[in-house]
């Protein structure tokens, strides 16, 4: 098997991909030392229409291939696309519109977070040899068993997809996938602009101070990994942005008496960086500490137990539908119904609402009850007694 090497061969192979109603992709990347994922090969799959890309050959344009995945006409199809869309979008090229066999899968009641092997040894009965998974993508040449490998992820994706799809749309669920896949192609989830970048962290306070440095550590860590090309946790470990803004260090020593920062931080080159950037923060911290919306929590033991009953509905739900519960709503949400009947959760809007959502806020009206029927727990409407006159 020869991978696509040239631009000229590229663009023949998309001049054959164009008119398709759909294309398989997928990527080898590696990221285990960098901040950006290194695209090592594309695969590609239409029916009747198949080839491996090497995006690290030094006479490829990469062009044409973009074009096809922002060519709205083609759909583009992946199995778990979170981080191939990442690589995609960074080159400029957020596949549109897309279709995840992944979220497929958890909606056509393969279970939670189904792997590519097993949905295909699920619907294809084909045992996949995963003997070259883990195998060094950016060295060249690559083998067969890895062009074998690679090429054989797409092939059978362009297969499940028709019977997935058809699946779907007779259970009447394609409009499900579609919401999804929109959120999955949103650029803000794929923002790596470094004030930002606390939005994927947790914050365990809410004063102005804390909030502030906490911001401003989290940009200098991000902006450092981008400009250095290093992993985030190569440069500060998550639990550090925490400490830091806890206890606000405006010197070394500062910086030295905090147990989460490395030994000798202080006295390398990002120790200065770091402290000048809390030491900015500080200046107005009201200023530029975030605005975060502090949304009610259950803290009491009632809340607590009506989480728990929202728990027993949603498998029981999910079970009624042969969905997976996760793709219905999570522990978050279901802590966010049980304090707030208008919490902002998708869990209570769209086909979610439909498929739990109401019935949550029914069962914590005490219009529904949960009966233990053998193995099975049902939901039964409850019977309330007419009001009598006097």
């Amino acid at each position: 098997m020869t991978p696509i090497t040239s631009t000229a061969e590229l663009s023949a192979f998309c001049d054959r991909l164009h008119g398709q109603a759909f294309v398989a992709v997928d990527t080898e990347f590696m990221r285990e030392t960098t901040y950006w994922p290194k695209l090592c090969l594309i695969q590609a799959a239409a029916p009747g229409i198949e080839a491996v890309i090497d995006p690290l050959a030094p006479d490829i344009d990469l062009a044409p291939f973009l074009a096809i995945l922002r060519d709205t006409s083609i759909e583009k199809v992946f199995h778990a696309a979170r981080q191939d869309v990442e690589i995609f979008h960074n080159l400029g090229a957020t596949p549109q519109p897309l279709f995840d066999t992944q979220i497929a899968g958890m909606a056509a009641g393969f279970g939670e977070q189904i792997a590519y092997d097993a949905l295909v040894r699920q619907m294809l009965k084909i045992d996949l040899d995963k003997s070259s998974r883990f195998t060094d993508w950016a060295r060249r040449p690559l083998s067969e068993a890895q062009l074998t490998y690679a090429l054989a992820d797409v092939t059978h994706l362009a297969r499940l997809y028709p019977m997935l799809r058809d699946r779907l749309e007779k259970a009447g669920r394609m409009a499900w996938v579609i919401e999804e896949m929109r959120a999955m192609t949103d650029p803000a989830l794929y923002d790596v602009e470094p004030e930002n970048a606390w939005k994927r962290l947790k914050p365990r306070r809410h004063t102005a101070k804390y909030l502030a440095v906490f911001r401003a550590v989290a940009a200098w860590r991000e902006r450092t990994a981008q400009t250095r090309d290093q992993p985030r946790g190569r440069i500060l470990k998550d639990d550090a942005i925490d400490e830091l803004a806890t206890q606000a260090p405006v010197d070394a020593d500062g910086l030295n008496r905090l147990r989460s920062v490395p030994k000798g931080f202080s006295g390398s080159r990002f120790g200065p960086e770091l402290v000048e950037a809390i030491a900015a923060a500080l200046k107005d911290p009201e200023g530029y500490a975030p605005v975060i919306a502090r949304s009610a929590a259950p803290s009491s033991q009632a809340t607590g137990a009506v989480v728990e009953l929202l728990k027993v509905l949603l498998k029981a739900r999910a079970e009624d539908a042969d969905v997976a519960s996760k793709l219905i709503a999570t522990v978050s949400d279901l802590e966010k119904i049980a304090a707030d009947d208008n919490a902002d959760t998708p869990a209570l809007h769209g086909w979610r609402r439909d498929a739990f959502g109401e019935d949550a806020l029914k069962l914590k009206r005490g219009e529904l009850a949960l009966v233990l029927d053998g193995a099975r727990v049902r939901v039964v409407q409850v019977r309330r007694a007419p009001k009598t006159a006097g």
